[in-house]
């Protein structure tokens, strides 16, 4: 396998993610915050995104997987684990490392939607647009990518290269 190519350098996620928690700050003033992190991925953005958001904050974790092995959604949502929180009435930003397909972040907006929180938007490390095959559009998002299929920063290839403080793009895998 080849190495992987650095995409997004560790400076630049740093920087976009203090943009971000700027923002989430300001349009939450005055609000207690549930922050949703998606397992597995998502864990390094939202520890970083949270140290950035100069509000009360509460945590919370779900895990769903839509990929197996490979670089290629299975196109199936699969629910692994779901919240602790009760979040009806509250105010709810959902934190994922990457938008593709849509499929994961439609069907989570569509399952927490359900529960009747306060307010409910989601925000995304990455968005792929050109990927999207359902629609759904993220409320913040990092940066729009390219179709490539990236690692790191807490994305992984078959679990590997989540610990990368950079984003990377790995073309051409043999699998």
């Amino acid at each position: 396998m080849k190495e992987p190519e650095v995409f997004i350098s560790a400076d630049e996620i740093a920087d976009r993610i203090a943009e971000l928690g700027r923002q989430i700050a300001d349009d939450y003033a005055g609000r207690e915050l549930i922050l949703v992190c998606v397992l597995k991925g998502s864990m390094p953005f939202f520890v970083d995104l949270s140290r950035a958001i100069s509000l009360p904050l509460v945590w919370d974790y779900m895990a769903v997987s839509s990929y197996g092995a490979g670089t290629e959604s299975s196109g199936r949502v699969k629910f692994v684990a779901d919240l602790g929180e009760n979040i009806e009435g509250r105010d709810v930003l959902v934190v994922e490392d990457i938008v593709d397909t849509g499929r994961t972040a439609k069907y989570l907006m569509g399952v927490l939607g359900a529960r009747n929180p306060a307010s409910l938007r989601f925000i995304t490390l990455l968005d792929k647009p050109s990927r999207r095959v359902v629609e759904i559009s993220a409320d913040y998002v990092g940066f729009e990518i390219p179709d490539r299929f990236v690692i790191g920063y807490g994305m992984d290839f078959d679990q590997q290269y989540r610990n990368l403080p950079w984003i990377g793009a790995l073309d051409g895998i043999e699998e």
